[in-house]
Parts: C-alpha cells; sequence; structure tokens
C-alpha cells in the first residue's frame, strides 16, 4: 500500500526535518589516533633516555644559539641566490636562441645530476684546482689574482654549493609556472606593444606566482635541513653546533633532541609565512580567499557539533 502523505493542520506537505549523517567511523579514528598519541608522549616524557633536563640546559646555549643563526644565515643566502639564479636560467630556457637555452639546459642537468655533498666537497676544495684567481679581459690580460683559499672559505663555500645547486631546482619551478599561464596572455601583452621582458615581469610572472610559491616554500623548507651538510666542511651550523658539544659530554640524543627542537620551530614558522604567502597570490584564483588554519579548524567543530545533535 502507498505511503500516506505527513501534512500539517492546513493539509499542507509538512516541513523536511533533515537528520546529519552520522559517522562514527570517523570518532573511531580519531580514538585510535588519540590514544597512540597519548602513549607515544608518555613513553618521550617518562623514558629517561631522553634526558629531558639535559635538553632544557642547552636549548638556549650560546654554541647552539650561534649555530642556529648560521643556519638561518645560510639558508636565507642560499635561497636568494637559488632564486634569482632560477628566474634568469627559467628565461633562458624559454629562449627562442637555441644556445641560450642549451646553456640553460646544461646547467641545470649537471646540478641536478650531481649530489649537494659531492659539491660542497668541490667548492671547499677548489683551492687544489685553482690555487689563484684571474680577474680581468677575457683571454687578455690580468689585473686582480685573489688567493683562493683566502677567498673561498667554509662558509662561502658553502654558500656556493647550496645557492648554485638551488637555482637548478628553482629555474625548473619557476620554468613551470611560466608555462601555466595561458600563452593568450602573452599574446594580448605584446600585441599592447609591451617587450619580451615588460611581458614578463608585468603579465606572466604575476599569475604565476600561484604556481610558484607552493614549491619554493618546500625548497626553502628543504634548504633549512640541507644546510646541516655545511658540517662537513666544518661550517658551524646548528648540527655541528651540537655535534662539537657532544663530542665533550658522550650525551648525543639529548643533544640531537634540542637541534631538531629548534628546526622545527624554523620550519613552523616557514610553513606560516608559505600559507599566507599562498592565500595572498591566490586572491585572484577563487571568489573567496582560503580560509585560515583557524577559521578550518572552528568550522570542523561547528561541523561535528552539528553531527551529534
Amino acid at each position: 500500500m502507498p505511503s500516506a502523505e505527513v501534512t500539517d493542520g492546513a493539509g499542507r506537505p509538512a516541513d523536511i526535518t533533515a537528520v546529519p549523517v552520522r559517522r562514527p567511523g570517523r570518532w573511531v579514528v580519531a580514538a585510535i589516533v588519540v590514544v597512540v598519541a597519548a602513549a607515544l608522549i608518555r613513553s618521550a616524557v617518562t623514558s629517561p633516555g631522553f634526558q629531558w633536563k639535559v635538553v632544557g640546559d642547552y636549548l638556549f646555549d650560546t654554541r647552539v644559539l650561534e649555530g642556529l643563526l648560521v643556519t638561518i644565515e645560510l639558508t636565507v643566502i642560499a635561497m636568494a641566490i637559488g632564486i634569482v639564479l632560477g628566474v634568469m636560467l627559467a628565461l633562458m630556457r624559454l629562449s627562442p636562441n637555441p644556445l641560450v637555452s642549451s646553456a640553460s639546459w646544461l646547467y641545470i642537468w649537471f646540478f641536478r645530476g650531481t649530489p649537494v655533498l659531492v659539491q660542497l666537497l668541490f667548492w671547499y676544495s677548489i683551492a687544489a684546482l685553482y690555487p689563484k684567481l684571474a680577474l680581468g679581459i677575457p683571454f687578455g690580460p690580468a689585473f686582480v689574482h685573489p688567493d683562493v683559499n683566502t677567498l673561498i672559505t667554509a662558509f662561502r663555500a658553502a654558500v656556493l654549493g647550496l645557492g648554485l645547486n638551488e637555482g637548478a631546482y628553482m629555474a625548473e619551478i619557476v620554468r613551470a609556472g611560466m608555462i601555466s599561464v595561458d600563452e593568450g596572455q602573452t599574446d594580448a601583452a605584446q600585441s599592447l606593444g609591451m617587450t619580451r621582458i615588460q611581458t614578463m615581469r608585468r603579465v606572466v610572472l604575476p599569475q604565476a606566482m600561484r604556481v610558484i610559491i607552493p614549491p619554493t616554500g618546500n625548497e626553502t623548507i628543504s634548504m633549512l635541513k640541507t644546510t646541516s651538510l655545511a658540517s662537513v666542511i666544518t661550517v658551524t651550523e646548528l648540527t655541528y653546533a651540537v655535534q662539537l658539544i657532544y663530542s665533550v659530554n658522550f650525551k648525543p640524543i639529548p643533544l640531537l633532541i634540542v637541534a631538531s627542537i629548534w628546526y622545527i620551530v624554523c620550519t613552523s614558522v616557514l610553513y606560516v609565512g608559505q600559507y599566507y604567502l599562498e592565500r595572498y597570490y591566490g586572491r585572484g584564483a577563487t571568489r573567496e580567499l582560503v580560509p585560515t588554519a583557524l577559521q578550518r579548524w572552528r568550522a570542523g567543530l561547528l561541523s561535528s557539533r552539528r553531527e551529534w545533535t
């Protein structure tokens, strides 16, 4: 038999009461995550091997903070070199001149094909290949002959190795952002009489930033951690600083925890900066801005309340 239609007193169909879908599986998974996280935290807090008192004693040690400052300096300088070099190489790679594009491709191929550690060691030992440099007119007289041992210090070797290597990766990131912009934008700019450089600076690059920013943020975070490789050429960055300390007090675990805490703090700051840069350059892509982490958290709590009310 057909079911009777529910009506109100006036004979009209009654309003439908929407009932949120119950999802108990979500709460089961959340409970498992909470239990596992609590077990890990309890193990870390109660295990004597972590030696949290030692961690607290050395967390703000002057030697550690000086190493942290060197790490930040290496990251900033190497990324600045990498970004500038990457933009230049990307423009060269997209050049219609085959010689220019081939030179860019060869650079990218070489630096992406060799490990960063090898490049750091090479620049640190460059004096064995070129004891003195000759700066002057190409194929002509040289006016300056600096000593390479004095010119290329351990810190400068680290900057060169990290920066030149990063330029190869940034070139591909920038190139991907440029080719993601519709060709019609370039054609329209050229029809207005803009030069190739003006088109890149005013039309292509501003639109390509939405594609460039996320991987650039990842590269910056990766660079912060890659600076630890500079310890092999005796640059006293954060990792090498804690190594020097625990080589004396023989407490490697708490000192490595100290280094890890500072790396996490720095990467967290970079995460926040990357998020707001993405939000800034994504303004024209959607009608509404991407919600912040706090807004998403608040919306998730409200959604969970509705499900259980």
